[in-house]
């Protein structure tokens, strides 16, 4: 591909989880692997998944992961708005990198009663955010080859569309083409094809290629007379039909890829090393955030990851996980109202097992003084930790490095909550003795720090510990590298776009645009 400003695809989707973010992700490792100098974007993404890139900018794990499909750096310049909702009706509103404020239904952008928080925001100061995000799309245009762009929902939220700033806004601001994916494992995949594109206006409509069919399974001679007459019905090009692929694994954004009482993701691991298995319980607390820090346990052979809300569940558990949330307050409350408070505190009292991370750990201390996250002000927490958490007005966020168990470990905080931490044992120190967050008492851990379970070593020596404690003859493996199988399925993403997507096809849309002379489907936008 010759180096040309301008070069893009906007990944839309006929619905919401219909495959966007695989899609982009996977399109950028092909276009890497065929040294074609490439980045992700997404102007706004909603996500209670976040990252924090080494310049200390906050963006949404999805954009962090296709970054690393494409090996580039992640910057805030790929996904400059983030929104992490708090409630069913307002979040915090994270701009380049840094939040700026709290959006409501008729709050922070004026939007009306009964608006959605989670995808678009409202009113004029959206408007006024396309600037910054074309501005961010423009920049990296000039810096590469090509910028993959992923949608958010679905293009044809009629009811958004003057305010768009992610889908058809960005396509009509940038003159990018857009490709829309369907599931056609939820069904309805040729309907939602056409409906989505008869929906638009005739210029919406015009930047429209073609389609993606994601998660098809069977033969693909089956599909291809539908895929005909769809072209015959729009005069739009199929540019792939990627099968159903179990245990892809990958960063999502606005859901778990789990029910609530299943296995954490569908990967197959190796056997276990030693002779017992262990059991690790998530509590599923509310608007739960970073839930992907547990992914890296699931990657040991002979680990069991399950997401769990009720305390009979935590009985049989060698490890408990009480993960982040974005709303610590509420969460604690909720632990209480289900008794799973109580079960944790038994175990704490048996030395079996806990770890808190980040809203997790702030939730196990003595107590909480919150005047910014739910403005509760002083509220009880668990006790089981000795440290007293002050929410600060100003959010944390970094990239820490550390030693913990004897191992370097890696992370990155997300909080508002300041923790003074009054006794017990250090858990991460600088390697010379000083605490650099978090600790430990009894078989009970707490950190701020998200991540750190993708250190190998640190997973290995914790996860020996959790199974001297639990009484269990686990052995970690001695080889899991959990970068490597991250790597692993990111060529798979690139593997399906190279033998199941019109490649040449793709190419030419990335390079050249969206054909001329596509044709209007009738009605268009209302």
């Amino acid at each position: 591909m010759s180096r040309r400003r301008g070069g893009g695809l906007l990944v839309a989707g006929t619905t919401s989880d219909a495959g966007k973010s695989v899609v982009t992700a996977g399109i950028c490792r092909w276009l890497v692997r065929r040294g074609v100098k490439v980045a992700p974007f997404k102007g706004q993404n909603m996500s209670l998944n976040s990252f924090v890139t080494r310049e200390g900018a906050e963006i949404g794990r999805a954009q962090a992961m296709q970054a690393q499909a494409a090996r580039v750096e992640p910057s805030a310049l790929m996904n400059p708005v983030l929104l992490k909702p708090g409630s069913d009706r307002s979040s915090q509103v994270v701009l380049m990198g840094k939040p700026v404020g709290e959006l409501s239904a008729r709050g922070f952008f004026g939007g009306a009663e009964g608006a959605s928080p989670g995808k678009t925001l409202h009113g004029g100061r959206q408007e006024a955010l396309l600037g910054t995000v074309v501005e961010c799309l423009e920049e990296l245009r000039g810096t590469y080859e090509a910028v993959i762009c992923e949608g958010a929902g679905s293009p044809a939220e009629i009811n958004l569309r003057r305010t768009d700033i992610v889908n058809m806004g960005i396509a009509r601001a940038a003159q990018l083409p857009v490709l829309v994916v369907g599931d056609i494992d939820r069904g309805g995949v040729f309907a939602s094809f056409f409906g989505t594109t008869a929906l638009l206006s005739a210029e919406d409509q015009a930047l429209v290629a073609g389609y993606i069919v994601n998660k098809f399974r069977g033969d693909v001679s089956l599909l291809e007379p539908g895929i005909e007459m769809l072209r015959g019905l729009t005069g739009r090009h199929t540019y792939g039909i990627l099968p159903y692929t179990h245990g892809l694994g990958i960063d999502e954004e606005d859901g778990l890829r789990v029910s609530l009482r299943g296995a954490v993701r569908e990967s197959v691991v190796a056997p276990p090393v030693g002779e017992d298995v262990l059991r690790v319980a998530v509590c599923a607390v509310p608007l739960m955030s970073n839930f992907t820090d547990v992914d890296a346990l699931a990657a040991e052979p002979g680990v069991v990851v399950r997401f769990v809300d009720r305390a009979e569940e935590l009985v049989d558990a060698d490890l408990v996980v009480v993960p982040g949330t974005r709303g610590t307050v509420k969460a604690l409350e909720w632990l209480k109202e289900r008794g799973l408070a109580d079960a944790l505190a038994r175990r704490a009292a048996e030395g079996r097992p806990v770890l808190g991370v980040c809203g997790g750990f702030q939730l196990l201390g003595e107590h909480i003084e919150d005047e910014v996250e739910s403005r509760a002000g002083r509220v009880q927490g668990l006790g089981l930790l000795p440290v007293r958490v002050r929410f600060a007005r100003e959010k944390t966020l970094a990239r820490p490095v550390g030693e913990a168990l004897g191992e370097r470990l890696e992370g990155y905080e997300i909080h508002h909550g300041v923790a003074e931490v009054l006794g017990g044992d250090t858990f991460i120190s600088d390697g010379d003795g000083h605490s650099l967050d978090g600790c430990r008492v009894g078989a009970v851990w707490g950190t701020h720090w998200h991540g750190s379970l993708e250190s190998d070593g640190f997973r290995r020596a914790f996860l020996r510990d959790v199974a001297e404690a639990a009484g269990r003859r686990f052995v970690p493996a001695p080889d899991t590298s959990f970068g490597a199988l991250r790597e692993e399925q990111l060529d798979r993403l690139g593997d399906l776009i190279e033998e199941h997507a019109d490649t040449d096809a793709l190419l030419r849309l990335i390079e050249s645009g969206a054909p001329s002379g596509l044709p209007f489907i009738a009605p268009g936008a209302p």
